[in-house]
């Protein structure tokens, strides 16, 4: 594909661009397109003189710019067309019915001009093989013979003018050398800068996204708990917990046996004492009265009471109460100690199993 010329576009001069491929060489300059598109100018402006240099087409004409050519460097199917001239080369529009009629299969012909919106380009048939010589193409694109019609249609759906070249081309170094051999494209030319709008895309997308990093970063930083370190928190806070309510009943249970001490059950008074040490359990003895011990069960059971009801679930009404008649009674009552040793141990047990289930439910 080297042996082919290949201009690529340079400003908006895809018309000089679009017959240098076509004729296979540097054959035309800005410069020489200029001079065609100034003569015709001065020949249209010579026709709308003959109606009068008075009238006011004429003022009208004088005051438009130039419908051949502009300051970016754009020119116009006449100047083209008068290019070719000097070639022997001519334009026929492959749109139009007159040339449909024909049937003419395009693979037969060996050119195309095509025109949308301001710009030209060439398709041209080099050897054997088609090529799709657009100059905002990084370089040649091959182009089947099969595919060629498609092609075509496809750029009249678009809205292009196809221009078919009737006449004989220059010889070119490409067309000897493709007659002889075929070429393979592995890789289809890319649009000139589309390697550079996709780098800038991606550092578009890449700068958005550590901006997005940036701004969650408050609130997925460290300082934000997984999953995993979530669950052993709240393992930890439920062991806790449980670690206090025994405090408790170990503190409940060293106020019973106190208690106990002075009563008619000296047997079992003396081996509950046997489980405390004997300091703790002499001077408790000798400052603690019965009527502060009393007082002290009254709301020990009281603050389990409030607890039960904080934890308990809708689902476990139909546990059986024991504990919570227990606690609906006065701990100073008819009660006897070893009734409430097992109440408060009964009620500590089940405040326990709903606190494990409710935190299974979370």
């Amino acid at each position: 594909m080297e042996a082919i010329f290949h201009e690529r576009q340079e400003g908006s001069l895809c018309a000089q661009h679009c017959l240098n491929n076509l004729l296979q060489g540097e054959y035309f300059s800005p410069v020489e397109l200029s001079s065609i598109a100034q003569q015709l100018d001065e020949e249209e402006r010579m026709r709308m003189a003959e109606g009068g240099l008075s009238s006011e087409e004429y003022r009208t004409f004088l005051q438009q710019p130039s419908g051949n050519m502009d300051d970016s460097g754009f020119f116009s199917i006449q100047v083209i067309s008068n290019a070719l001239k000097v070639w022997g080369l001519e334009l026929i529009l492959f749109n139009s019915p007159e040339y449909q009629r024909l049937g003419i299969d395009p693979i037969n012909e060996r050119s195309f001009i095509c025109n949308y919106k301001e710009h030209w380009f060439t398709v041209r048939k080099l050897g054997k093989q088609w090529f799709n010589l657009n100059s905002l193409l990084t370089g040649p694109e091959l182009i089947s013979d099969t595919y060629l019609a498609l092609f075509l249609a496809q750029l009249q759906q678009e809205g292009y003018s196809i221009f078919v070249v009737k006449g004989d081309l220059p010889d070119c170094e490409a067309d000897q050398l493709l007659q002889m051999i075929r070429v393979q494209q592995m890789q289809r030319p890319k649009l000139i800068g589309e390697d550079t709008l996709q780098a800038r895309d991606q550092r578009v997308q890449k700068a958005d996204l550590e901006q997005t990093l940036d701004v969650s970063q408050p609130f997925d930083g460290p300082g934000v708990l997984d999953e995993d370190e979530e669950n052993f928190q709240k393992a930890l806070a439920l062991s806790r917990q449980e670690i206090d309510m025994e405090d408790e009943e170990a503190d409940l249970r060293r106020a019973i046996q106190l208690s106990m001490q002075g009563g008619h059950r000296t047997g079992f008074s003396d081996a509950c004492t046997l489980n405390a040490p004997r300091s703790a359990t002499t001077n408790q003895s000798e400052s603690l009265t019965s009527e502060e011990l009393r007082r002290r069960r009254q709301a020990y059971f009281e603050k389990q009471q409030h607890l039960h009801q904080q934890c308990q679930n809708p689902e476990f009404h139909d546990v059986p109460t024991t504990s919570s008649n227990a606690l609906g009674t006065d701990p100073g009552g008819d009660l006897s100690e070893e009734d409430m040793l097992q109440a408060a141990m009964n009620m500590s047990l089940e405040t326990v199993r709903n606190s494990l289930n409710t935190e299974e439910k979370k």
